[in-house]
């Protein structure tokens, strides 16, 4: 979560021993060694953590970092740096999060109001799977709202005229019970979004679909903050 290249200016901040040991972990993807916390650290011009006790400073994080093959950062200690203001998250990926706070005042809905808020506090946190998850769920359960109070009658004709089973819905509960990329169909059929921007959507869905379950993807910063820049504006912009 830090380049080593910020590390030599962090170092020689004001900062407690731990926090300094912390920083030196935050540059790494992997458990390392006291040895290794030296060698970096000497790297970056700080050659006072040679005389400190590291494993005992570590030991006493209360669970900012544990020792496994060797010391690494956890959750904990990796919001406390953010709490310090260390973060990789770029001005332009942050500026996405920004923007969608500026829409939750103006979400009425509570409902919308918890999964766009959470969405962006997982963003800040680099809980990327997580905040794509959120968003996705934010922005359906805006176009399921915008649909049940103002193109119902619209979506249930073109829901039956595609599937003549289709109990036409009468809540939003019951547009919910339509799979969502069948849902994006319908109301591009009814023109409540272009068909350029049901294909964005689209991307979203599977990108929402591949985050929420048990896999190896990895996705990054950039990918989380194109993915809520596409909800921010072709749907928390229009619709919310």
């Amino acid at each position: 979560m830090l380049k080593s290249l910020e590390l030599k200016d962090w170092l020689h901040k004001d900062l407690s021993k731990l926090d300094k040991v912390l920083l030196v972990l935050a540059t790494q993807d992997e458990p390392i060694s006291v040895a290794k916390i030296n060698e970096i650290s000497e790297a970056a011009g700080f050659r006072a953590m040679r005389k400190w006790n590291v494993s005992a400073t570590l030991s006493a994080s209360k669970g900012r970092a544990i020792r496994t093959t060797g010391w690494e950062l956890t959750e904990a200690g990796k919001l406390h740096l953010r709490d310090l203001g260390v973060s990789t998250i770029s001005p332009a990926a942050m500026q996405v999060a920004v923007d969608l706070r500026k829409y939750l005042s103006d979400i009425t809905e509570e409902q919308t109001r918890v999964f766009v808020e959470e969405a962006i506090k997982c963003h800040e946190a680099e809980l990327y799977r997580s905040a794509i998850v959120m968003s996705w769920l934010g922005a359906v359960d805006v176009l399921q709202r915008h649909v049940h109070q103002n193109d119902l009658a619209a979506f249930n004709a073109e829901a039956k005229r595609v599937n003549g089973k289709w109990k036409p819905a009468k809540s939003q509960d019951d547009i919910g019970k339509m799979s969502e990329s069948d849902f994006l169909d319908r109301i591009e059929a009814i023109s409540i979004i272009g068909k350029n921007a049901k294909a964005q959507l689209k991307g979203c869905l599977d990108l929402r679909n591949g985050c929420g379950h048990p896999n190896s993807l990895k996705v990054s910063v950039n990918k989380s903050a194109a993915h809520m820049e596409t909800l921010l504006l072709n749907v928390f912009q229009k619709f919310a």
